[in-house]
């Protein structure tokens, strides 16, 4: 499936490698965003946007939604990943092909072959919203690498280490850029630091986040 993409990059991106199993590549995203971002639309009005609850009582200051076989779900019990919406309580939308070819896409390229995610996680950003440091640990198969899109406005992604309190280096992610981590790198702690204002001229006051995992 990622071949549906392959023809369409004019050059390879460029590679900056966070870590042992770590890359961001920047600007890969950039030719498919307008069908990514047309197809964000079409599954926000099947499953909305909402700001789920942690396992604390507290509200996520970034709004989710899910697509795929599983969404990943947070409430007063806990997180998990769900074959249902439990706000709509009917199955998550299902993954767009150009969703998935260009996890895969994203994956080859950092070196993380015969990646099939069955979830993605879209997180929406206002500004002032972040998201804690915190490792992806609901999957069953930590050989499966994670792959994050960024569309929308600029951030600072936050990427850490194994243990919660190891140093944390800071990457500036523009509209396009993928970073994928896995093997040695796939239970590093990782955050978005609190977004500041902007407009982005094709999300507005917002970014948007990806995140491919093999749930399942």
């Amino acid at each position: 499936m990622a071949d549906l993409f392959t023809p369409l990059l004019a050059e390879e991106p460029a590679r900056e490698a966070l870590a042992d199993g770590a890359m961001l590549l920047r600007g890969l995203a950039l030719p498919f965003a307008s069908a990514l971002i047309e197809a964000i639309h079409g599954i926000a009005a099947i499953s909305p946007f909402r700001h789920m609850v942690t396992a604390g009582g507290h509200a996520m200051s970034v709004a989710t939604t899910n697509c795929g076989a599983a969404g990943w779900v947070s409430d007063r019990s806990g997180y998990r990943y769900d074959a249902i919406d439990p706000e709509t309580r009917k199955p998550w939308p299902e993954m767009p092909e150009c969703f998935a070819a260009l996890a895969e896409l994203a994956a080859i390229q950092a070196g993380h072959a015969q990646f099939r995610p069955d979830a993605c996680l879209i997180n929406r950003y206002v500004p002032g919203a972040r998201l804690s440091l915190h490792q992806d640990r609901n999957e069953r198969d930590f050989a499966q690498p994670i792959v994050s899109v960024s569309l929308g406005l600029p951030a600072i992604f936050r990427f850490g280490g194994i243990r919660r309190n190891d140093p944390v280096r800071k990457f500036a992610l523009h509209h396009g850029d993928v970073v994928v981590w896995g093997g040695p790198a796939r239970l590093r702690f990782h955050g978005v630091a609190e977004l500041k204002d902007g407009f982005h001229d094709q999300l507005g006051r917002q970014r948007i986040n990806l995140t491919f995992r093999r749930a399942r």
